[in-house]
């Protein structure tokens, strides 16, 4: 299609500079993405080990987000689900529990599994018949408190805290304390409630695979190092200036313009560490945590669900926790743990990730804003899961949001 419309250009290549793309090139806009790295994806990167897909930190889709469901295709993404609970690791063995609504052979595992009280279980169905009636709009209208502070104040006992919300939830929102919103807390366990946690078979850098192949007027400068953006121009760090009729700033925007340099976002981060196994310890496809204040390890996860007799296990572990050791030290840990928690005698060392802005730390959350909210100049707009919640829901949201905003204020739209 043919257009005389003004270029859009969208400075960074990940989820939601991606979606912004695809929102003006729906509107007839020409796009430039100006990206720094030498590939799209943002924070969902996979690289390849030898025919098995290491995505460079454990991360799942929920199936239910909205936007996702609204942007992608499910089944071009060959989702591979996790079932709807957890093989908890503990000192006095392994346990597997999970929720006999949605999947009913983990009934009895899950009644006699000797986590949480009886009281505790029934105050799981409670919570889930309570957020299955509970609007997403509501949830984030809700009073902010920590979501530890929320399980306490629902009643669950502190053994139910200890071994099942924390080491579940820190491996969601890489902290330990969980002192991450209620909001947030509320949000995603809602959405495990109305659909599964998945992983794309070729990793998680399929999505912004598919996102790129549904772009067809835009035009990607890989490499491409943004200096500075105002008004009218963006300045490439080769000293190149770019004159602009509307940009979409889809990455951190405090180093890029002047007056927001002490505005810069705080990240969570974490290690992902890769090994290869000579057996499962986890049949089913399902996380497993490792429970007690005292490990280093919060979860692992084969990267093939299911088992196959032609490649060895790969094993993904998250660690989550703040520590100071160099990596050789950091691996004899882990394999101690492995060993000791897990029962995994062999594991060869494949890699490691140290993933220093793996989620924005954030504090308020809104669910929804108008996309005029995303203006910063008149021709600047922001886009990024740190204006809303750090999901990837929440970047495609914001990506949305921001396209919209720019592409109002360009045809000039009442209200800009």
């Amino acid at each position: 299609m043919e257009t005389s419309k003004k270029t859009v250009y969208i400075i960074g290549a990940g989820i939601s500079g991606l979606i912004a793309a695809q929102v003006a090139e729906a509107k007839g806009y020409a796009v430039i993405i100006l990206e720094k790295s030498d590939s799209a994806g943002g924070r969902l990167k996979t690289i390849d080990h030898q025919g098995h897909p290491l995505d460079i930190g454990f991360q799942v889709l929920l199936d239910a987000y909205p936007l996702a469901k609204k942007y992608l295709d499910y089944e071009k993404l060959n989702l591979q689900p996790f079932l709807p609970g957890a093989v908890l690791f503990t000192k006095k063995g392994k346990k597997t529990i999970g929720d006999p609504l949605s999947h009913f052979p983990f009934l009895f595992p899950t009644l006699f599994s000797g986590i949480g009280s009886i009281g505790d279980k029934f105050r799981i169905l409670k919570l889930n018949k309570l957020l299955k009636k509970k609007s997403i709009e509501e949830i984030f209208a809700s009073p902010e408190k920590t979501t530890l502070n929320y399980l306490k104040d629902f009643g669950f006992s502190a053994g139910m805290i200890s071994d099942f919300f924390r080491p579940f939830f820190t491996g969601i929102f890489l902290e330990t304390e969980l002192v991450t919103s209620s909001r947030m807390f509320e949000f995603v366990y809602k959405l495990f409630g109305e659909g599964n946690a998945v992983i794309p078979k070729n990793g998680i850098a399929a999505i912004p695979q598919q996102l790129l192949s549904n772009l067809h007027r835009t035009e990607i400068r890989y490499e491409t190092q943004v200096q500075q953006v105002t008004n009218e121009e963006i300045r490439l760090e080769d000293g190149e200036v770019i004159l602009h009729e509307g940009v979409i700033i889809a990455t951190e925007a405090s180093p890029l313009v002047p007056n927001m340099k002490n505005q810069s976002v705080e990240w969570k981060s974490c290690d992902c560490l890769y090994f290869e196994t000579d057996k499962r310890v986890i049949d089913l496809p399902l996380i497993g945590l490792i429970a007690g204040g005292e490990s280093l390890i919060n979860n692992i996860v084969y990267v093939n669900q299911k088992r196959n007799d032609e490649k060895p296990e790969i094993l993904s572990v998250t660690i989550v926790k703040t520590h100071q050791l160099v990596e050789e030290a950091l691996i004899l840990r882990v394999k101690e743990e492995l060993k000791q928690l897990c029962g995994i005698e062999y594991a060869k060392f494949v890699r490691r990730f140290r993933i220093k802005k793996a989620l924005p730390n954030l504090s308020d959350l809104v669910y929804e804003i108008q996309p005029s909210e995303t203006q910063l100049y008149p021709n600047v707009f922001l886009a990024g899961d740190t204006l809303l919640y750090g999901s990837l829901n929440a970047a495609m949201q914001s990506g949305e949001y921001a396209a919209k905003g720019l592409i109002e204020k360009m045809e000039g739209i009442a209200g800009f």
